[in-house]
């Protein structure tokens, strides 16, 4: 059940009068999310992020985690529209296959699911996504799962995560006897998770040279060394006083250890009061 619009407007308030300045929707579908606003109507995911948006001291906004069928024009709308909801999308389609996607009971193709991700990419060139994958589901051949890998291929992620099937009692999956075999399901994941991780290391060392936006949370590891966000999650270091926790500063992308950028900040003229940096409200769609 979606909670009513108004209650989830003066959460997001109070955490910002308390120096929250990024904020993540989450729900187990959270763009199904339909509350009640303002006007006694119901509100869709997009109608509550820009009202969220007009929050002062609200300088970011996600949400988490989607389902492909639940994408409407005002989500759509809202990515086009607003500076606050940032460009990183979690999109799970858990298969390429449209055969394991029925039974699986996903209720979208493989072909819905890219449709998604061309509208989202129409009004947001920068756009990014990350996933969810299930290897092993039962009855799934090495075709289904070359249409997992297709998929990938052709979408292109940020991130990714990818497990092994195991069964859920009480699923309809759980009484299928078609399984896959464990020493399968461990050379399809190890497959799959070498392409997801050769995709984001591309993409971590597309950053070098650019300048991003930080949201910066706390003290790394190293002496002297502060650690953030940008706007895709992707950690990033710098060398400066505490005293930036809470501000959303530029950073020049120097290099790349790992999943970690390293910069240094850049000039800046729209840096943020030092504040905390981010919650997550749960909608309860």
């Amino acid at each position: 059940m979606s909670r009513p619009l108004a209650k989830i407007v003066d959460d997001v308030k109070r955490l910002a009068d308390n120096g929250v300045r990024e904020i993540t929707l989450i729900g187990q579908n959270v763009n199904a999310y339909h509350g009640e606003g303002v006007d006694g109507r119901s509100w869709p995911l997009g109608r509550l992020l820009h009202r969220l948006a007009e929050i002062p001291g609200i300088a970011r906004l996600r949400y988490s985690t989607s389902h492909p069928n639940d994408v409407d024009e005002t989500l759509i709308a809202a990515h086009r529209d607003l500076p606050a909801l940032m460009p990183f999308v979690h999109l799970p389609v858990q298969s390429g296959s449209d055969r394991i996607l029925a039974a699986m009971n996903r209720k979208h193709t493989g072909r819905d699911y890219r449709n998604v991700i061309d509208r989202f990419r129409a009004v947001r060139q920068d756009i990014a996504f990350s996933s969810d994958f299930i290897v092993g589901f039962p009855g799934e051949t090495e075709e289904d799962f070359a249409a997992t890998l297709a998929l990938v291929m052709q979408i292109g992620y940020a991130a990714a995560y990818s497990f092994k099937y195991s069964p859920r009692p009480g699923t309809p999956a759980a009484e299928m006897r078609e399984t896959v075999s464990a020493a399968d399901m461990d050379e399809r994941l190890a497959r799959l998770q070498e392409l997801i991780d050769s995709q984001q290391s591309a993409f971590n060392k597309a950053a070098i040279g650019s300048t991003v936006d930080v949201l910066f949370e706390r003290a790394a590891r190293n002496p002297g060394q502060i650690v953030g966000r940008t706007a895709y999650l992707q950690p990033a270091h710098v060398m400066a006083p505490t005293d930036i926790i809470g501000q959303v500063l530029p950073v020049r992308i120097e290099s790349l250890e790992r999943y970690s950028l390293l910069g240094a900040l850049a000039p800046s003229g729209h840096a943020l009061a030092n504040r905390t940096d981010s919650s997550h409200i749960t909608i309860g769609a």
